[in-house]
């Protein structure tokens, strides 16, 4: 009967969410905005699968939303809905606050198109919760180990240099770095978009990354976010390419390869793009290094001309082939 009755009263303390069976996301988290950029970043880790799908919301020249603890999803969408009709983070933050009987055990964060920051903790998150704003950001956790994490975060991310993920990061790092989740951990997100909206919102969304489920999530949340970044250089390579900035374009390249070593695909296309742009000799040194280290890139080569992508021109192909170590196609 004492079971009964615990589990009846933690029903009635998750409230509305479990009945929309919303994700229990004691985590530590931080959203902000910029100032550099403009731009609005959401990161966090927590031990609960794909925490990615629950707390991190944002969009393009609106501002950005984290909702966690005994998750109520609506604070994500309803949050950047209020801030794009020009509410503050903080008016929208206490209009969904007030319509909602189970905000004792929310944690909320946003930061809207002003940078102003707004934040809220439940007193009946559970322990150690709590929350710090600063300018134009605010980190937030529950259910760590310590009361020190979220202070923690606040100075790692003040302090931290290089680009606006890589800020994000460190205030991630350094919550794990104070204990972090009691619990352990699980899984991470990183949700960053664009200053002002494009009217596409594909294409407001700089970075979207998640690990579902991972033994140390945040190592592997930055593996991602090195692999985004090398992809992000190819691409530019590319548009330089195709505006006839050669140089530019290596400069590019060579920043891809140097991001992610490992994979192949990056200077393979380097050297195709090289090769049809007339530069074949600086591709065929490119092509010798891709084929040493994995043959079927040299499979592919005879497949590209039929999509334009190489010359279609038997010898110029059979040039290419001929710089595969091992026995060609």
């Amino acid at each position: 009967m004492g079971g009964m009755k615990a589990a009846l009263c933690c029903w009635l303390l998750i409230g509305a969410s479990a009945a929309s069976a919303e994700p229990l996301a004691h985590t530590y988290s931080i959203v902000a905005r910029d100032p550099e950029t403009g731009n609005f970043g959401v990161a966090v880790q927590s031990h609960w699968f794909q925490v990615g799908t629950a707390v991190p919301w944002a969009e393009a020249g609106v501002g950005a939303v984290a909702t966690q603890s005994f998750v109520r999803l609506d604070y994500g969408p309803l949050g950047l809905a209020a801030m794009k009709q020009g509410k503050s983070a903080q008016e929208a933050l206490d209009a969904l606050l007030a319509a909602d009987p189970g905000k004792e055990v929310r944690q909320v964060a946003m930061v809207d198109r002003q940078g102003r920051a707004a934040s809220w903790t439940g007193g009946k998150c559970i322990p150690a919760a709590g929350h710090q704003s600063g300018k134009g950001y605010s980190v937030q956790a529950n259910l760590m180990d310590k009361p020190t994490v979220w202070g923690a975060m606040a100075r790692a991310y003040e302090a931290a240099k290089g680009d606006f993920a890589e800020r994000l990061l460190a205030a991630l790092e350094a919550a794990e770095g104070e204990g972090g989740d009691i619990r352990g951990r699980q899984s991470a997100a990183l949700l960053i978009v664009r200053a002002e909206s494009t009217g596409k919102s594909w294409e407001d969304r700089l970075v979207d990354l998640r690990v579902d489920d991972h033994p140390a999530p945040l190592v592997e949340l930055r593996r991602l976010l090195g692999l985004h970044q090398a992809y992000q250089e190819m691409n530019q390579g590319d548009d330089a390419f195709a505006r006839g900035e050669v140089d530019g374009a290596l400069e590019h390249y060579s920043r891809a390869a140097k991001l992610a070593p490992e994979v192949a695909e990056l200077p393979f296309w380097q050297a195709v793009t090289l090769f049809a742009g007339g530069r074949e000799d600086a591709a065929l040194a490119i092509f010798r290094q891709v084929f040493a280290a994995d043959s079927r890139w040299a499979r592919l080569v005879p497949r590209l001309p039929a999509a334009g992508l190489l010359p279609n021109e038997p010898a110029k192909i059979e040039r290419i082939l001929a710089v595969a170590p091992a026995a060609r196609p």
